[in-house]
C-alpha cells in the first residue's frame, strides 16, 4: 500500500477498536446520523489490521444503527505521514502498542490517543442507506445501471 490514503467502504465486522467510547457521545452521534441520514467524516483505519485510528464514536453509532459498512480512509499506519500523540499528558504511546491493544481487546480509555495525518484528509459524505446495505455503494456496478423495463423478449435490452 502506498502512503496515500484510500477511501473505502469497510465491513464493520472487520474493524477493531483500540479505545473505549463515551456512551453519551455515541447517543449524540446516533441522533445526528439519523437526522442527516449520512456520515460526513470517514473514520481512519490502518491497512491490513482494521484498527480504527480515528472515529471510534462514529463506528459505535453506526454499529447501533445496524450499519454493515463504514466510510473510511485506509492507509499505512506506519507511514511517516501518520503521527501519534496523546490527548492528555503522559508518556508517548508507540503505534505497536495501539495495534497490540486493538488485536487483543485491551482498550485504552476514551480519547487517549490522538492520530494526525499530513496532509489533512477531506470530508466525504456517505448516505446512511449505503452503510446499512439498503442501496449499493456509489461505485458499485449496480448503482450506475438504469432500471430495465420489461419488454416482449427476455433477451432484448431495453
Amino acid at each position: 500500500m502506498s502512503d496515500r490514503p484510500t477511501f473505502r467502504l469497510v465491513a464493520i465486522s472487520e474493524l477493531k477498536d483500540h479505545e473505549e467510547v463515551d456512551p453519551k457521545r455515541v447517543d449524540e452521534l446516533v441522533e445526528s446520523i439519523r437526522h442527516t441520514q449520512s456520515v460526513a467524516d470517514p473514520v481512519w483505519v490502518a491497512f491490513g489490521t482494521g484498527v480504527i485510528l480515528n472515529g471510534h464514536h462514529r463506528v459505535a453509532a453506526l454499529r447501533r444503527l445496524g450499519a454493515q459498512r463504514v466510510p473510511a480512509w485506509v492507509f499505512d499506519y506506519h507511514s511517516a505521514s501518520v503521527r501519534l500523540d496523546r490527548w492528555s499528558d503522559g508518556p508517548p504511546i508507540p503505534k505497536e502498542e495501539v495495534e497490540r491493544r486493538a488485536l487483543q481487546g485491551d482498550l485504552f480509555s476514551p480519547k487517549t490517543t490522538r492520530h494526525r495525518v499530513e496532509p489533512s484528509l477531506p470530508t466525504r459524505r456517505t448516505p446512511l442507506a449505503t452503510l446499512l446495505g439498503s442501496e449499493p455503494p456509489p461505485d458499485h456496478p449496480r448503482a450506475s445501471r438504469s432500471p430495465r423495463r420489461r419488454s416482449g423478449s427476455a433477451s432484448e435490452p431495453t
